[in-house]
């Protein structure tokens, strides 16, 4: 899979990617809006070039407050994350170019206040998905959100994501209309956050 030449699909107008977008963005806004006063933390693995978060940081009242780590393994995705930062003044955001699925890059910044798991767990084995949200207990402070992505075809897996997610601390605060030809939920975690295990892998891609 070429990761960066799959982006281009955000650009088509109407296309499932592009209506995908801009329900995660609403949901990071809404999230940020959520947030208590003070500093905030965010996390996002497999972060792509960035767009869910990066332009809503441009003009949310609360970008100043946030402090960001961005993942992502595709050198093209990190380097147009990285001009976009730069070039709006996203001092706090850090963008590394690494594997996402080790739990090592996310230390010192985690249990955050919001963690994005947007383009994993359509790519990942049922088991993997499982194990990630199981890791989502030591990513996500109390009261934090984890906003994450699948798909809807077949098999349809978002009933037993949410189901995961709700067996192990986590409310959920909204999630897309199965008809909406995406899938995003939005996952409040209401537990409290289990000891950072260093050394994990979350996730092995499957393509």
């Amino acid at each position: 899979m070429d990761w960066s030449n799959w982006h281009e699909k955000y650009d088509v107008p109407g296309s499932p990617l592009a209506r995908r977008l801009r329900a995660v963005q609403a949901q990071v806004r809404d999230a940020l809006n959520r947030s208590p006063a003070g500093p905030l933390h965010v996390v996002s693995l497999c972060a792509g070039q960035g767009r869910d978060l990066l332009q809503v940081l441009t003009d949310h009242p609360r970008g100043s407050d946030v402090r960001a780590r961005l993942v992502e393994l595709d050198p093209r995705n990190t380097a147009y994350a990285e001009e976009f930062a730069q070039s709006n003044g996203l001092d706090q955001v850090e963008v590394l170019t690494a594997d996402a699925s080790l739990a090592d890059h996310y230390r010192n910044l985690v249990p955050a206040d919001l963690v994005l798991v947007c383009g994993v767990f359509g790519n990942i084995s049922d088991e993997d998905i499982e194990r990630t949200i199981d890791a989502c207990r030591q990513l996500c402070k109390s009261g934090g959100t984890v906003i994450w992505t699948r798909h809807r075809g077949e098999p349809d897996l978002v009933p037993l994501i949410c189901e995961w997610f709700e067996n192990r601390g986590f409310e959920r605060h909204w999630l897309s209309e199965p008809d909406a030809g995406y899938g995003v939920g939005v996952h409040r975690f209401t537990s409290e956050p289990q000891p950072f295990e260093p050394g994990t892998r979350l996730f092995t891609f499957t393509r």
